[in-house]
């Protein structure tokens, strides 16, 4: 039976949570200090219709300087100028709006309503009776969390690996277990797409990726019923809105997992998939709480690139409530951007 745990990380400037599944990460949720809870999945607000679009059966919604996308069912269309009461149902990504379902009549200006459910709210309902667990231990579960949301070629029990990579139009998956001859290869090629299609549902969950997939398995001959069962088993936690397609003739097996949140790549990575200024900096942050936790009275030296350091002002004195005003961050334009030294004395 699967063993799911909870995991809450309150660090200076952010608040990480994470969901592991058999000791391996989930689910990665990430909420930074200032972000606008406005379109959060989970909050309700009193939104205004700006634009109805019959073509498409959608109508565009003005939360209150944020817009998002409202579909409706042709006995129910929207009237320009109304205010009704929704929820998001999807947060906003690059170049898509957020997505909101209509709960009823709202009367007054758009605003919010109630707030979408926190990160230690959210985690508690992917795993219910499960205590949280903070501190080093949730540090070390997200910082691993976040390693592996970013990376590409994840390894599979068992030997072989599974890429992942998203596009504009779908997200790609392939699976490769290498050369493999002998009697066993036919069992061993089984074995390793049962194992890719669990293994790609916990990554994409982790990944926060969703939309139309395509997992191209290893080998040929495949066994349609059992790959549709382990597809539904490991999709299961994505319902509702699953849908598995059968593996076609060239051995690919097409599915659609409903997006709910951001990619968790789109938050902590630029457009060109570099780590941001901010995410660095938060990194840094970090780095100095831990090493002020090991050397509880040294005075703490940080060096970084000169925009790590610029970024990272801000959270100082958030950083000096916890470990006192002890730290100090040298910007230094011959360091690495995506690398930086801490030291005490």
């Amino acid at each position: 039976m699967s063993e799911r745990r909870l995991y809450l990380d309150r660090g200076v400037g952010e608040t990480r949570g994470v969901v592991t599944l058999d000791g391996r990460p989930e689910r990665l949720l990430i909420a930074r200090d200032g972000e606008s809870a406005t379109a959060r999945l989970g909050a309700r607000l009193v939104g205004r219709i700006r634009k109805v679009e019959p073509a498409f059966a959608s109508a565009f919604v003005d939360l209150g300087g944020v817009e998002a996308l409202l579909s409706y069912r042709p006995e129910a269309r929207p009237v320009e100028g109304q205010s009704l009461e929704v929820e998001i149902r999807t947060e906003a990504r690059a170049g898509k709006l957020a997505t909101v379902r209509a709960i009823g009549p709202a009367e007054g200006p758009p605003r919010l309503l109630t707030a979408a459910p926190g990160i230690a709210e959210q985690l508690a309902g992917f795993a219910r009776n499960v205590q949280l667990i903070e501190g080093r231990e949730a540090r070390r579960a997200a910082d691993e969390a976040e390693a592996d949301a970013l990376e590409i070629v994840h390894p599979l029990p068992g030997g072989g690996t599974l890429a992942i990579e998203p596009t504009r139009a779908l997200v790609a998956i392939d699976v490769d277990i290498g050369e493999r001859k002998g009697q066993d290869a036919k069992r061993v090629t089984r074995q390793a797409n049962l194992t890719a299609l669990a293994v790609a549902g916990r990554l994409l969950r982790l990944k926060s990726l969703g939309g139309i997939v395509v997992i191209d398995l290893v080998g040929r001959g495949h066994d349609g019923n059992a790959l549709m069962t382990a597809a539904r088993a490991a999709f299961a936690p994505d319902n509702p809105g699953v849908a598995i397609g059968p593996v076609g003739r060239f051995g690919t097996m097409e599915l659609t997992v409903p997006r709910r949140a951001p990619p968790v790549a789109e938050l902590l990575c630029d457009a060109k998939g570099r780590l941001t200024d901010l995410t660095l900096a938060l990194r840094l942050i970090r780095a100095i709480e831990t090493e002020g936790a090991a050397q509880p009275g040294a005075r703490l030296t940080a060096v970084c690139a000169p925009e790590i350091a610029t970024a990272a002002q801000p959270f100082a004195a958030g950083l000096a409530g916890r470990i006192g005003a002890r730290f100090e961050i040298r910007s230094d334009p011959a360091a690495p951007r995506e690398r930086f030294d801490v030291s005490g004395r």
